[in-house]
């Protein structure tokens, strides 16, 4: 593959709900511009971008695949990003790297939530963008329906239709090309005229087409009015900066299975869509100070790792997307945020998982490396004497967890490195270990996103892992002032062991302990305090209503004896801890739960149901609001009863709808929940 300056690259992003077809049309473009010599099926397991055990298996998209197509003297990185929402991150990542997005969406069931998640993520990110309304030769697909649902997307663009569809369902033959006023059949090489039957509707979209290619230039505008006829070129010049200002949405239809309709959208994506050297300037850290960058490959290096892999032949991928600067093969570059040089080996395109060697990467260019051994995803690589650091984009919080245990004594030795770089590949991922309750907690975006990781870790790092339903972090604490004393005795015919502890317990407002000596006139020597001190430590680990951990806790140390030669810190220690277990028992102890707040967007028809569903969870709801027919509700529910709610509010929307979900505060158990769970904590036969 040969070389391409700036402004001769595309980086288009595909995206929409799973299942609009995005990985069939790339297909398709791959086959009719000669990069492959025949078409994989999804269905087969047989295409470009879905070659990963896991995609095939499943038959869907679990991971942006890169598809480099050379077209008309340009090249057009198109980005086959997953469409199910539990991968949301490989969609987010795409979007980040790309001037562009082709937004599809599926003639039968029209716009998804999927599609409004990716439609918000493309205005969050201010990109150009088309519509296509994919699998036209589906029975019961329906354009004009289709076309119609869009508007529930925004009420601030205007969407065009800039073709038109040749028949419907299986009479599907191609496009009517509204730019040139000709009938495009099948994958569209060839022209013909318009049928007869579409001239009328042909010329009525066509009309609507000028006006808006009108609007995007002044000059063409004043042209318009005066009644000038625009020919096709100054009609997509005009249309291009309309679309780049994102005031109007242009509209295509295609069968990415038959491939119909390919081209004459790979000649909208070189002409309507802006190169890297058109998109506006990012912003990038050089030393503390905010800098802009073009995509010029006179400016200075700034490559961005967009996202890493494990490759089990090569080892390590590292996805970079030149902002600025040349990269070139062999060379050492500069890691800003690790603080290290890289010296990289050959630069390689990938084709799905073809590795093609390159010599230099262009600004604007995406490309992979091999075997770097510190650059992680969202780092810069760039020059040291003018280190960059490039923004990266915000992803959503995690919503389901599990707690992972090792099957094999060999494989715990293993897992924490294995979950750190399964996160460091997907930065929707994250693992942590809970202090609480010893478990080992994987987070991510879904079970089937959780249960992707865990496949991978097994089939590419031979880790076995298994999962069960984490424990709720519940925490222990007080609610008034408290006190004890405990005597610690012991004789055993040599050297005892004596300690008395006096101790006053109170809540404690802000910070989680504190630990004080109110002892005067050496009562205790004041060597023997940190004893008492990890005494009470000991205890607040493993709290004293149901195993949690106690916080917010002031302790004082009010009095106390102590004997010349039976005293020892081990028996200050065992005075420590059961004073304390006393004085908090007598400081009316709570049991405290996490609160997640929710964010919920589902269908108005589905409201009544999420609204009642959540009651049962013992949730509040702080507000409700509607936007585009949808119902936006906002609730505080218990962490202990929403731990599977992304699977439960798919079930019960149909898949429409979906939430996001961040941690808010601790508040009290109520009483019913907190003796069932300090009964369950308590050993057989232990009624206290």
């Amino acid at each position: 593959m040969k070389e391409y300056a700036t402004e001769k690259l595309r980086n288009i992003a595909f995206v929409s709900h799973g299942g609009a077809g995005k990985t069939s049309l790339g297909e398709a473009m791959l086959h009719h511009t000669g990069a492959v010599t025949r078409m994989g099926k999804v269905e087969e397991g047989n295409s470009v971008s879905d070659f990963e055990d896991e995609e095939i298996r499943r038959r869907q998209s679990l991971s942006t695949s890169i598809l480099p197509i050379e077209f008309q003297d340009h090249k057009i990185n198109v980005l086959d990003t997953p469409g199910f929402m539990d991968f949301v991150g490989e969609a987010i990542s795409a979007l980040w790297v790309s001037e562009g997005a082709v937004l599809l969406v599926d003639s039968v069931a029209g716009v998804e939530v999927g599609t409004e998640v990716m439609w918000g993520y493309c205005e969050e990110y201010a990109l150009p963008r088309i519509v296509v309304i994919s699998k036209m030769d589906r029975d019961n697909a329906n354009f004009k329906r289709a076309l119609a649902a869009l508007g529930s997307l925004s009420r601030d663009v205007t969407f065009i239709p800039v073709q038109l569809p040749w028949g419907e369902k299986r009479a599907f033959k191609g496009v009517i090309d509204l730019f040139k006023m000709v009938a495009r059949p099948k994958e569209g090489k060839s022209e013909e005229p318009i049928p007869e039957d579409l001239a009328d509707a042909a010329e009525e979209a066509r009309i609507a087409l000028i006006e808006a290619a009108a609007e995007g230039d002044d000059a063409l505008l004043e042209k318009y009015l005066e009644g000038e006829q625009l020919s096709a070129d100054e009609i997509a010049l005009g249309f291009r900066q309309a679309v780049w200002s994102r005031t109007f949405i242009p509209v295509f239809a295609s069968a990415g299975t038959v491939g119909t309709g390919t081209i004459p959208l790979l000649e909208a994506m070189v002409q309507l869509l802006p190169s890297p050297a058109d998109a506006p300037a990012r912003s990038a850290d050089s030393k503390g100070e905010e800098v802009e960058i073009r995509g010029s490959d006179t400016g200075p290096l700034a490559a961005y790792v967009w996202k890493t892999t494990a490759d089990p032949f090569v080892g390590r991928l590292t996805y970079l997307r030149v902002f600025s600067g040349t990269l070139s093969s062999d060379s050492r570059v500069w890691n800003q945020i690790r603080r290290e040089e890289e010296r990289l080996g050959t630069l390689q395109l990938l084709r799905g998982k073809e590795q093609i060697p390159a010599k230099n990467l262009h600004a604007g260019d995406i490309g992979v490396i091999a075997k770097l051994g510190k650059t992680e995803t969202r780092d810069t690589l760039s020059e040291k004497t003018a280190a960059l650091t490039v923004g990266s984009p915000s992803y959503p919080g995690a919503l389901y967890s599990v707690a992972v245990v090792p099957k094999t004594q060999a494989d715990a030795a293993k897992i924490s490195s294995v979950l750190t770089r399964l996160s460091e590949e997907d930065p929707t991922l994250s693992w942590h270990q809970e202090a609480s309750t010893n478990q080992t907690i994987l987070q991510g975006m879904g079970d089937q996103h959780i249960d992707v990781a865990i496949r991978k870790a097994e089939a590419k790092f031979q880790v076995g892992i298994e999962t069960e339903v984490p424990q709720v972090p519940y925490r222990e604490t007080i609610t008034k002032v408290g006190s004890s004393q405990y005597r610690h005795k012991k004789q055993t015919g040599g050297s005892g062991q004596f300690a008395e502890v006096h101790m006053r317990v109170e809540p404690l407002e802000s910070g989680e302990f504190e630990f004080v000596s109110e002892v005067f006139g050496g009562r205790i020597s004041s060597g023997y305090m940190p004893a008492i001190e990890k005494g009470v430590r000991g205890v607040m680990k493993g709290g004293v209503l149901s195993g949690h951990p106690i916080e917010k806790v002031r302790v004082a140390i009010t009095d106390g004896k102590e004997h010349p030669v039976d005293s020892k810190a081990i028996a200050f220690e065992t005075a420590g801890r059961e004073a304390f277990k006393l004085a908090v028992r007598d400081a009316g102890p709570v049991m405290l739960e996490p609160i997640v707040e929710l964010r919920i967007t589902v269908p108005e028809a589905n409201m009544g149901d999420v609204m009642g569903d959540l009651n049962t969870r013992r949730a509040r709801v702080q507000g409700a609001d509607s936007e585009r027919g949808r119902s936006i509700i906002t609730a505080h529910a218990p962490l202990a009863e929403v731990q599977r709610y992304t699977t439960h509010l798919r079930s019960m929307t149909g898949g429409r709808g979906f939430f996001t979900m961040e941690f808010s505060h601790y508040e009290n158990v109520p009483l019913h929940v907190a003796e069932e769970l300090i009964a369950a904590a308590a050993p057989d036969g232990d009624e206290d």
